[in-house]
């Protein structure tokens, strides 16, 4: 299966975000095999930048889709400024939803970035269930368990940007969930 053949956005009603960025993983995989879900927050502005970019991206990301990860993005087109409209996630969050819906055999969703929290909990309220990720700091909603359709899920901080290369206690949180996520899925019953 290839999740750019699944998933389409077939109008592009948003008007805050740069169609031209958008992106889908176009890569054969085989749904049942993925264990954890990671989400980042928007499409980059170069599709150099994009997970799946060729180059030595896709051997280090291949590597990690051979371990049961599935690596996607909230809003699926690039941003154009800092902030991105509650409509527009709303929007993507349909994409996402869709999306998220092909890998039933899934654990673990890891929500990298506020902008990754909004479409899940967007999701939650369509859906008729309660948030599954309550406002407040990303420092503080760390340590519960948050869980949503048998999945557990982890709010985290995005793993790219410039900051990232700033604040050194943030990569150390990132590297923890990952850590607690990857101990989830190798429990895998």
């Amino acid at each position: 299966m290839s999740v750019d053949e699944c998933v389409h956005c077939r109008d592009f009603p948003c008007a805050d975000v740069d169609h031209s960025a958008y992106v889908l993983p176009a890569l054969e995989l085989d749904p049942t095999g993925i264990s954890l879900l990671l989400i980042s927050e928007a499409a980059p502005a170069s599709p150099d930048d994009w997970f799946y970019a060729s180059g030595e991206e896709v051997s280090s990301l291949s590597e990690q889709l051979e371990r049961c990860a599935y690596v996607t993005i909230a809003v699926k087109c690039g941003k154009t400024g800092y902030a991105i409209k509650t409509d527009t996630v709303k929007t993507c969050s349909q994409l996402l939803e869709h999306e998220l819906a092909l890998f039933a055999q899934a654990r673990v969703l890891m929500l990298m970035g506020d902008l990754a929290i909004k479409p899940l909990n967007a999701i939650a309220r369509r859906n008729g269930e309660p948030r599954v990720i309550p406002a407040g700091s990303t420092y503080k909603l760390r340590g519960p368990e948050y869980r949503n359709r048998g999945l557990r899920v982890s709010p985290s901080y995005l793993q790219a940007g410039p900051s990232f290369f700033i604040e050194k206690s943030k990569r150390k949180m990132i590297a923890e969930e990952i850590a607690a996520a990857l101990e989830v899925v190798r429990r895998r019953p």
